[in-house]
């Protein structure tokens, strides 16, 4: 395809493999599965804990700054948790 056709290639590719190692399709695959993982993990904690404070907010134990705090509180722990991946080893 010439120069020309792998930069497009590149840009409308969802993974790009830059070797020629076809295991790394293996590793690609893992890091996938992890990630998809760890994002089920976070949309559970959040539901979760959202649940707990509407259910406490209902009947009367939460204020408007625990609804505040549980949210960021989730947001944070959400990013913790992604960032697990970084160090899991894939190869």
């Amino acid at each position: 395809m010439g120069a020309m056709g792998s930069d497009v290639a590149v840009e409308t590719a969802d993974v790009v493999i830059q070797t020629d190692h076809l295991s790394k399709i293996a590793t690609a695959i893992g890091i996938g599965r992890a990630t998809r993982n760890i994002v089920w993990q976070n949309i559970g904690l959040a539901m979760g804990v959202k649940v707990l404070i509407l259910a406490l907010g209902t009947i009367g134990l939460a204020t408007l700054w625990a609804a505040v705090f549980a949210d960021v509180g989730v947001a944070l722990l959400a990013i913790l948790n992604a960032i697990r991946i970084q160090r899991m080893d894939f190869y």
